[in-house]
């Protein structure tokens, strides 16, 4: 997923360039091996634990000297743009677990900083899951709401904030408050997509659904971007396949004639399950010359497995050359450890000098991005992209709004829409499409505009995860016009928390 590692660096050449980063390299070996990467016991911390949790957040944020910014006090990120040092870091030290979950009524109360393999650890027990869980373990629930998280479920589920029944919000005068469809709405509906500008979430109480105890995978070859999109839109819209409930639907992309749909329906017993957190490779796996290719896998794994390596992403570390997976330790094959890696290259420039500069080769633009297009649009994107660049594959996952969601227009705020940071249409099928490498950089974040250019022609847009380029003008018109203003305006009037277009463009 990142343009500084995206030469396919190998063990050998990462070693040599480690060089003097020795110590960050074997700090990095030995925090990527505090979690395994198979199921373990996760017991919820219980409701003293999260009011301690409470009570040090907020007292963190009273010490604060007034007029001064604030931020998460966190180690980790998942994002892929930069963010200029500044601000008191806020205690959440205590924010990072599972509350509770009540099988019976398929709930589950969440703290803000929980990682969803805690979660899913915890809920799987009972033979539930959450309705969305973005693939890597990593991500925060608080994160996900404010954010950006789809996953193959997206298609009936909808985005993650759409599960929310309530949550806590921090906002920018210290107040915690709690949010729903029936309280502090507007607050609730402008929440999803800003990013930590408008306040973090403290608690959120979601839905779980039933899961079967394995997933069949059937992937299924087009060799024609037109009949892939076609297919795609399909299956989306009816939620079927030759008369079966998809559980999941996501697809692969590698060429404008290599595509595969991968179709996911929940299973009582499997013949036999795969496990691609050995020597196989799951998106290698997919592949096939023609027709159906099947597979099983246990519905842990199916969960988690784009986060083993990293969608494909570990081959920039070597990891999925069978000689080295043989020695790589099973415990650092997930996404966690990697990003590790990165802030290695990030912090040292390693890629560029010892690779690039050298061969008086030009620095790599990163090209980390999701975007989405309507279904119709499919297509014209991929030939455009396949054409522009040398970046494969990339993963495409259907979303459509969950059903019912038409009832938030209008409620709280007068905006239509009703996610208004988040512009997807009702009854619509949109198409995430991820791609996550570079180009050789021309000027800064050329390409990158490009593809913010075409996405617009399309009547699309992008997730704000990683760098954007937008002028402001552009920006509002497709992330909620002067809304962000409006709320920040009510729930932080200090602006203790950099604005929606500061944080996201201009990495404040």
């Amino acid at each position: 997923m990142s343009a500084g590692l995206n030469a396919g660096l190998n063990p050998e050449t990462l070693v040599t360039l480690a060089g003097g980063a020795t110590n960050a390299v074997a700090d990095a070996v030995a925090r990527g091996t505090r979690r395994s990467v198979d199921w373990q016991p996760v017991s919820p911390v219980g409701w003293w634990a999260h009011e301690r949790g409470v009570e040090k957040l907020t007292q963190s944020f009273a010490n604060v000297p007034e007029g001064q910014r604030v931020r998460l006090a966190k180690r980790t990120s998942n994002l892929f743009r930069k963010r200029e040092a500044g601000g008191a870091g806020l205690d959440v030290t205590g924010l990072g677990g599972v509350i509770e979950v009540d099988p019976v009524a398929r709930t589950a109360d969440v703290q803000g900083m929980c990682t969803y393999e805690d979660l899913v650890d915890a809920t799987l027990p009972y033979g539930l899951a959450p309705l969305v869980v973005p693939q890597l373990k990593t991500i925060t629930l608080g994160g996900a709401v404010s954010g950006m998280g789809v996953e193959s479920t997206s298609f009936r589920n909808g985005l993650p904030h759409e599960s929310v029944l309530e949550m806590d919000v921090l906002t920018g005068t210290g107040e915690i408050l709690t949010c729903s469809r029936e309280q502090n709405v507007e607050l609730f509906r402008a929440f999803p997509n800003s990013y930590g500008s408008l306040g973090y979430v403290v608690r959120l109480k979601i839905e779980l659904e039933a899961v079967k105890p394995s997933v069949e995978l059937c992937h299924v070859r087009y060799f024609n971007l037109r009949e892939f999109q076609d297919a795609l839109a399909a299956a989306s819209a009816s939620g079927q396949w030759e008369g079966r409930a998809l559980h999941g639907l996501d697809a692969v992309a590698f060429s404008p004639q290599e595509q595969y749909l991968v179709l996911a329906f929940g299973v009582d017993e499997a013949p036999g399950t795969s496990d691609y957190t050995r020597e196989g490779i799951f998106y290698r796996s997919i592949q096939h010359p023609a027709g159906v290719k099947h597979d099983y896998l246990t519905a842990r794994d199916y969960i988690w497995r784009w986060d083993t390596d990293w969608f494909w992403c570990s081959r920039a570390f070597g990891a999925q050359d069978p000689a080295v997976r043989k020695v790589w330790p099973r415990e650092l094959r997930r996404s966690s450890f990697y990003w590790k890696l990165v802030g290695l290259d990030k912090r040292f420039d390693l890629e560029y000098r010892f690779l690039k500069k050298p061969k008086h080769l030009p620095r790599t633009e990163r090209v980390v991005q999701d975007v989405e297009v309507t279904d119709a649009h499919v297509a014209e994107f991929l030939e455009w992209f396949f054409g522009a660049c040398d970046i494969e594959p990339v993963w495409l996952c259907p979303i459509r709004l969950r059903d019912g969601v038409e009832r938030l227009s209008g409620a709280g705020l007068e905006e239509r829409a009703p996610w208004p940071l988040y512009p997807l249409k009702p009854g619509t099928t949109w198409v995430n499409v991820g791609f996550w490498s570079g180009v050789p950089e021309v000027a800064p974040g050329a390409f990158n505009k490009r593809i913010e250019a075409k996405v617009s022609q399309l009547g699309g847009h992008k997730s704000l995860y990683s760098e954007a380029f937008y002028p402001r003008e552009v920006f509002e018109d497709l992330y909620g016009g002067d809304l962000p203003e409006r709320m920040k305006a009510k729930y932080d009037p200090d602006r203790r928390f950099p604005g929606l277009y500061e944080k996201t463009v201009n990495n404040a």
